[in-house]
């Protein structure tokens, strides 16, 4: 019987993975593979924190399966014909990916295998609908929130499928790559604190429902509290199943986290329907807004060195861990683009490279969101005052303070504002916020004139 290729991507789990379930099915021997390759990502190549909790996650993954997980590194149709010629597989089965560039390849692929009398199957990735599956009654892609989440209520929400009971595996000589092949770690990652792969993804997500779940709505937007699922990086890789999820969430208790994980679906639907928006504004008057360059400031936010604690205790824990809370994500993100006047390409770039969660879909709705140039996003005159989100959000100083040393000893009254303690050895602002604010509003004026 010729053996069935499994083709993996960003859904390294067992648990409701349809492909690999449907394979098992077949009885066929399987080759289960996962292809490397930087030139098939281009121009969107995973950051080296990504690259980091993904060369966790296949070590992972390749003990669950008895490591008999194939690894190579090419171009993801001349890896696959390769193992053709091999093997003498007749079929390839793979769950489907929505980023335009990567979807475009499979179609590509899939056309050109069936043409030579390959069997492909492909199944719906790790989401609750897929992109096209939604529209507005015009017929036309969804672009406010709110409206796109009544729609997704309004439907029967999918239900994981089985865990294969067993998995035949091809027995013939077949090569691999090691994983220090792939030549994923560019860096030291900091992954001391995360357990990636889907044991750590069930026990993030069951420590979620135990701890977290309950108070969610409310805690979620306190960096100094325990308020997240912290399941992103896990669902970005497909450790875990957002069906999975859902199916496990308690009636009484998942309404807010439910609206997130579509929020989650809402920026894969946009990223499918306008392709071009990874690098260029949804609205179009954007693309002639006057950013300003100033590399010193740029690098001040980086490193977490502009003065205003919650902006740089979030910089912070980003270097430090490879994630940021989400409220903080917020509040730098606005502090980049309307505080700086720097553009959202540039906070985009780094939070790919540093973020272990880094996906295109998500990337991409945060930054044209908090930056007003994107689909329902927060309008340009809402810019967020740090000082008072700190004061808001973190009163008694507890998140700035575990990242920030420096003001450790301020009392509660002044650490959101250090600089009127005349605090050695912590920056003072790179921007009077009143300055930067009505600079901001003159800027989106202008654009407006120009329209």
């Amino acid at each position: 019987m010729s053996p069935c290729i499994v083709w993996l991507r960003n859904d390294l789990r067992l648990h409701d993975n349809p492909a690999l379930l449907a394979a098992s099915l077949t009885g066929r021997p399987l080759i289960i593979c996962y292809i490397w390759s930087e030139e098939e990502h281009k121009p969107f190549i995973p950051g080296g924190a990504s690259r980091a909790w993904l060369h966790d996650s296949l070590i992972e993954f390749a003990n669950s399966i008895q490591n008999r997980l194939i690894l190579r590194k090419g171009t993801f149709l001349s890896v696959l014909e390769q193992l053709i010629t091999e093997t003498k597989a007749k079929s390839i089965y793979w769950n489907r990916c929505y980023e335009p560039h990567l979807s475009a390849k499979d179609q590509e692929i899939q056309k050109l295998f069936s043409l030579a009398g390959i069997e492909i199957e492909t199944f719906p990735g790790n989401v609750l609908f897929e992109p096209w599956e939604l529209a507005t009654k015009e017929g036309k892609p969804y672009k406010v929130f709110t409206s796109y989440c009544k729609s997704c209520l309004k439907l029967p929400l999918p239900e994981p499928v089985q865990t294969p009971k067993k998995l035949n595996f091809y027995t013939g000589e077949i090569a691999s790559e090691t994983l220090s092949g792939l030549g994923l770690l560019t860096r030291n990652p900091p992954l001391d604190i995360w357990q990636p792969g889907e044991t750590g993804a069930l026990a993030a997500f069951d420590h979620f429902l135990k701890e977290g779940l309950a108070n969610y709505k409310v805690n979620r937007d306190f960096p100094a509290l325990e308020g997240t699922s912290k399941l992103s990086s896990h669902l970005h890789f497909g450790e875990i199943s957002v069906r999975s999820i859902v199916q496990h969430l308690p009636e009484g208790a998942k309404e807010w986290y439910l609206r997130e994980l579509i929020w989650r679906e809402f920026a894969i639907h946009l990223l499918y329907h306008f392709p071009n928006t990874p690098g260029e504004p949804l609205k179009a008057p954007f693309k002639n807004f006057p950013w300003r360059r100033d590399p010193e400031q740029l690098t001040a936010w980086q490193e977490g060195m502009t003065g205003y604690p919650i902006v740089d205790a979030g910089m912070r824990q980003l270097l430090a861990t490879g994630w940021m809370h989400n409220r903080v994500r917020m509040i730098v993100g606005s502090f980049l683009v309307k505080q700086l006047l720097l553009s959202w390409q540039q906070g985009q770039a780094h939070f790919w490279e540093k973020l272990f969660d880094a996906d295109l879909a998500n990337n991409t709705l945060g930054w044209q969101w908090v930056s007003g140039c994107g689909a329902d996003a927060a309008p340009y005159f809402r810019i967020f005052n740090p000082v008072l989100q700190g004061e808001k959000f973190d009163p008694e100083g507890l998140y700035v303070k575990k990242w920030i040393p420096e003001i450790r000893s301020l009392p509660n009254e002044l650490v959101h504002t250090p600089w009127k303690a005349g605090i050695k050895g912590y920056p003072t602002p790179i921007i009077d916020l009143e300055f930067g604010r009505m600079r901001a509003l003159e800027a989106f004026q202008e654009m407006k004139n120009g329209q």
